[in-house]
């Protein structure tokens, strides 16, 4: 078949379907470096050689930089790839390499996983038949039912957010799901389990990587499984769709966010803006480096090696103007095309290098770097943006992006590790915690901004789950095949007793206590908490801190502990469920010490006795009260840290009130929360918190 072709349009990037006349596709790929670009056309998605090769005139179908042609009578679904011939010199870190056939930067799908072959893309010799390809995408053709349009964006304020951080495969993967086998792991699958996410109170997903990702990017016998190796920014992971038709991605993509909407659900992507899956020098050739190797990474002064400041092999030039454009573009296309609601940047501190590497010395200064320009974009505008504040090369930036931004949110990692140290009894805690509660003001120092872009969590899916956090003492990460080296050493864990599984009802009721301790402190600290996957029902790793190549029953959500562990269940809903009724935790503004603003929502620190805080250094309890005069709510909140019970003195009531307890971490599972109609009456005005427990009492008329 002969195919009509004109010379195209430098904009937009990528394929675009046009229906406007001359029907057809355009197609855009930049390439400074390439003197020639061959586009190549597929039948079907695995077919081992293309049924066309389309050669671009270098003087037709070039504007500067941007290779372009447009081809009549082309659909959605087409399958198509490049090759880019051009300088392999290592000296001026070019690695354009004809032999080897390179997806589209833009696709919005991706197809050939089945054939993909990892080695064959890294050694010497022609890929074709074992390469990824691009897909054709017509992004107005889907049925959104009112979505944005009848039903306004959900726009849910951190006051009000509870964020699940969840893996898309691992949620419904395990055959406990419930989920049919071919809907298991899938986005699909994950619209069966809205109803249990509902019912737990989470507002918002954060996605763990769905961009299409690398899963041989590991050694030999294991998968890549929390997807940290992006090879295509614009499309969907592929195997997280029942429908494997070459849009199939795409639109169950949008069924998802389109459902989770429905139910009032926000959907954070985690994206990975600091390398790719090509990694280092050794590594294949997919996209990026075929295609214009120094305008996408970061190089060493030699331009043969690369500059690795994110741990993984290479970094992406995120401030280079043509890889900013990229990414801005990307993020444009999730939020109009896919309607996410917010992104997660990993090692964001990544993006405050500058196109050389060198840390720009404001992340929004004089120079305008994509940080800035993406906060400062009118489409993202209303978007949540959360950063990771910190790379793998000694960048540390928690607390900047929320003082010299604007809009964005931050991980906030002191809060993880000084709320662990706390629970597990460390010395010299209390003041750090009781920082920690407030909002973290010593990190934050702002007071014209949402305390709530701090990000609380306690766990994080790099790193022990919570019911390994206490039933762990070290990492046990020798299923990785790198000899327990790799993961994070300093986790702040205590067994309890025991390293791993015990049948001692002691050491498991302690674990249990421990755990409703984390959930507590994290669910009435100021800021908006963040819980992980599974932590509810006590997922395990078995001590493996770092399951990043560890698709199997190791790091699925078993749906069986729903009904073992459905007692703590019940306790972590009711927890949040109460926590995100009260007025007392949907403030904006931190809440004042009660001796500045007693008529205003604020807090009061206590010791065991009343106003005595004690912060020395062997102190490990605190109590503090916290009261919204206008609602009329009132709490009374008691942490002891230490082995031992501790006599708490209860502050006065005004005459017809009394303190109810409403939780207390100590007693037994069914009887650790009361809702407030049914809680027990405190007719004293002492309180005595056993040894590792949490309790919390609320001011109620009598009844």
């Amino acid at each position: 078949m002969t195919l009509k072709t004109l010379p195209g349009e430098s904009y937009p990037l990528g394929a675009t379907v046009e229906n406007d006349g001359k029907n057809g596709v355009n197609f855009c790929i930049f390439s400074k470096q390439a003197t020639f670009i061959e586009l190549l056309l597929f039948e079907e998605p695995n077919d081992p050689q293309p049924s066309h090769v389309i050669p671009l005139d270098p003087k037709l179908n070039r504007t500067h930089y941007y290779w372009h042609i447009f081809i009549e009578g082309l659909e959605a679904g087409q399958v198509y790839a490049y090759r880019v011939h051009g300088p392999y010199d290592l000296s001026q870190g070019h690695r354009c390499n004809p032999e080897k056939v390179l997806l589209d930067p833009y696709a919005k799908a991706i197809v050939g996983s089945s054939i993909y072959n990892r080695d064959a893309a890294t050694h010497p010799g022609d890929n074709c038949a074992q390469a990824l390809r691009s897909v054709v995408v017509d992004t107005e053709t889907y049925d959104w039912e009112g979505d944005w349009d009848e039903a306004p964006r959900l726009r849910i304020p951190y006051s009000e957010s509870v964020i699940y951080e969840m893996h898309v495969g691992g949620f419904t993967r395990h055959p406990s799901s419930g989920v049919s086998a071919e809907k298991r792991g899938t986005f699909a699958g994950l619209i069966e389990k809205i109803p249990y996410l509902k019912s737990l109170g989470i507002t918002t997903v954060e996605l763990l990587p769905v961009h299409y990702f690398d899963v041989k990017d590991v050694r030999p016998g294991l998968s890549n499984y929390w997807g940290y190796s992006t090879i295509g920014f614009f499309a969907p992971h592929r195997p997280y769709s029942s429908d494997q038709s070459p849009i199939g991605p795409v639109n169950e993509f949008r069924d998802m966010v389109k459902a989770l909407h429905k139910e009032g659900i926000e959907v954070i992507l985690d994206v990975v803006f600091n390398h790719t899956a090509e990694s280092d020098e050794h590594g294949p050739t997919l996209n990026f480096r075929g295609i214009d190797n120094s305008t996408y990474y970061i190089l060493e002064d030699d331009h043969s090696q690369y500059k690795n400041y994110t741990g993984c092999g290479n970094t992406f030039r995120g401030n280079h103007p043509i890889v900013g454009r990229l990414i801005l573009e990307c993020l444009h296309y999730w939020v109009t095309e896919m309607h996410v609601d917010g992104f997660r940047f990993d090692l964001a501190s990544i993006l405050s290098r500058d196109s050389y590497g060198t840390p720009l010395e404001e992340l929004r200064g004089t120079t305008p770097d994509i940080l800035w320009i993406i906060e400062s974009d009118p489409i993202l505008a209303g978007t949540k943006l959360i950063a990771e504040a910190w790379d793998a090369a000694g960048l540390y930036d928690v607390g900047r992006f929320v003082e010299l931004a604007d809009w964005f949110a931050e991980w906030n990692g002191p809060f993880r590790d000084d709320v662990r140290c706390f629970v597990k009894g460390d010395s010299g805690m209390v003041p750090r915690l009781a920082s920690r509660i407030l909002g973290s003001p010593d990190i934050y120092h702002r007071q014209d901004v949402d305390i709530n872009r701090s990000i609380n969590f306690v766990t994080c899916h790099d790193g022990f789950t919570l019911n390994d956090l206490v039933s762990y003492d070290e990492k046990h990460n020798e299923g990785n095949g790198e000899d327990n080296r790799d993961g994070e050493n300093h986790n702040n864990s205590w067994n309890c007793g025991v390293e791993g599984e015990t049948d001692d009802p002691a050491i498991n009721a302690m674990r249990l206590q421990q755990i409703k301790n984390f959930f507590t402190i994290l669910f009435l600290s100021q800021g908006t908490p963040m819980m992980l996957m599974g932590d509810e029902i006590r997922r395990t790793q078995r001590g493996n801190n770092n399951v990043y190549c560890q698709d199997n029953e190791l790091s699925w959500f078993n749906w069986d502990n729903v009904e073992k562990e459905y007692d703590l269940w019940c306790f972590v809903r009711r927890l949040v469920h109460f926590t995100q009724g009260l007025e007392l935790f949907n403030q904006e503004e931190r809440l004042e010490v009660a001796y500045n603003s007693p008529n205003h929502p604020h807090i009061s620190w206590h010791g065991v006795q009343l106003g005595e805080p004690d912060w020395s250094d062997y102190s490990r309890a605190l109590a503090f009260s916290l009261r919204h005069p206008q609602k009329n709510e009132y709490l009374h909140v008691m942490l002891n840290a230490f082995w031992e019970p501790l006599e708490f003195e209860l502050p006065w009531l005004e005459e017809g009130e009394s303190w109810y307890r409403v939780l207390d971490t100590s007693l037994p599972l069914n009887e650790t929360f009361c809702e407030l109609d049914v809680a027990v009456e405190i007719s004293t005005q002492n309180y005595t918190a056993n040894g590792r427990s949490c309790v919390v009492l609320m001011a109620k008329p009598n009844s």
